[in-house]
């Protein structure tokens, strides 16, 4: 029995992966670099309360700055294909630094105009560690690699939130939110003495080429970014469903500890998902995470027992947020492939937005128990929904990409000359 287990879980894997020149620092950076965002949330919340608005106006904030870093991610992501990391992460830090060090003064109606800035602008964070995973790993160990990359997502977001709440807490909002402009500050500024690679070797010496959008944003591409979206939809709807059950059972102080445990599960989970012998499908992910969620409300309301029907969708948040990022580094064209990240972390940003809203209008609607049930069907149809388009043909590989492109400049040129 062991040896099964050793047979299905191999570890070599993941120790063949940490060693490989660049990935370890860039993994610990990136731990470090998502903290103060993973934070920003909950800091923006407590400030606008603070200055007597309500928690609506607080959402609005929040909405406003996601709409922002959705629209924002790709288009840094192609300022990044055309003009190189640095300069991206130079505008970024600066656009932050002003950002954070001035929304503590502003009035609400200034603020919910300059958090668009401050989305748009945010740090790029998430779509250049995953980019640069795809310059620094070779395809067949890029599952492990992106397995890492979700864990060290679970440990951020843990981190954060606990740490911006504890400071607004003991001191002020408005000093934790020059904290996370400090924070974002030292994240760009390790980046950029970083530099971590955003192409191969091979990948950045080849012929610069223009590839149009509508030969590689292909219909399978597309898919995988709505099962990213689904996938997050299903994760905000699970943390909003959460908070209700427990406070409408009246255990709301175990709100903490019940979302520790469900990302403690995630984190499981993607362990166990880098270590597998064979990757698995996104969509069948995707699928199980949804189903693996419908039922959740059922479990009761003590937070204990909550705590343990939220282990089979916990496990599987981090395996299916790394087998989507696999999965688009391995379709994207090297020349677009910081916009095809920047699309992928839009798609989970979207997700997170639409989830938490519809969670909670069905739980205002009906009971907390149906938060889970419909974020859970909806990403699951969804997900069943992208088969078809899951199942199209393959895109040509960023390789064989290049070679078209440059055979039908030369074919033009020929043509041109005859």
């Amino acid at each position: 029995m062991v040896r099964e287990v050793r047979t299905v879980l191999d570890l070599k894997p993941y120790r063949t992966v940490l060693a490989l020149p660049g990935l370890r620092p860039l993994l610990l950076v990136s731990i470090l670099a998502r903290v103060p965002i993973a934070a920003s949330a909950v800091v923006l919340t407590l400030h606008v309360v603070g200055l007597g608005y309500g928690y609506a106006a607080a959402g609005a904030a929040g909405g406003v700055m996601t709409i922002g870093s959705a629209v924002g991610a790709p288009l840094l992501g192609r300022l990044v294909d055309r003009r190189g990391l640095r300069p991206v992460l130079l505008l970024t830090t600066v656009a932050s630094a002003v950002f954070w060090v001035a929304a503590p003064s502003l009035s609400y109606p200034v603020l919910l105009g300059s958090v668009l800035f401050g989305g748009l602008l945010t740090l790029p964070v998430f779509s250049v560690v995953r980019q640069s995973i795809a310059a620094l790993v070779p395809p067949p160990q890029r599952r492990q690699a992106y397995a890492l990359d979700s864990m060290s997502v679970e440990v951020s977001f843990m981190t954060g939130p606990a740490l911006a709440v504890l400071l607004a807490t003991a001191v002020s909002p408005e000093i934790t939110m020059y904290a996370i402009g400090a924070g974002m500050v030292l994240s760009g500024v390790l980046l950029f003495l970083l530099d971590p690679p955003t192409r191969t070797e091979a990948e950045a010496t080849a012929p610069p080429v223009r590839i149009a959008r509508r030969e590689w944003l292909t219909p399978r591409l597309i898919g995988l970014l709505a099962l990213s979206a689904a996938g997050t939809l299903v994760l905000g709807g699970t943390d909003v469903s959460v908070v209700a059950i427990l406070r409408d059972s009246d255990q709301v102080g175990w709100t903490g500890a019940v979302l520790s445990v469900w990302a403690a599960y995630s984190l499981v989970g993607g362990f166990a998902y880098g270590a597998l012998s064979r990757s698995v499908s996104p969509l069948l992910l995707t699928v199980l995470l949804g189903l693996a969620t419908i039922p959740v409300g059922l479990g009761g309301s003590h937070w204990w027992l909550l705590s343990l029907v939220l282990l089979p969708a916990g496990a599987l948040c981090a395996p299916t947020l790394a087998a989507t990022a696999d999965a688009v580094s391995r379709l994207a064209p090297a020349a677009v492939r910081g916009e095809a990240m920047g699309l992928h972390g839009s798609a989970i940003t979207v997700g997170v937005a639409l989830g938490a809203p519809l969670a909670g209008a069905v739980i205002d609607a009906s009971s907390p128990l149906w938060g889970f049930a419909a974020t859970g069907l909806l990403g699951t149809l969804t997900a069943l929904l992208v088969l078809p388009l899951h199942r199209s043909p393959r895109s040509p590989s960023p390789k064989d990409a290049l070679i078209m492109k440059l055979a039908r400049s030369e074919r033009e040129k020929s043509s041109l000359t005859s």
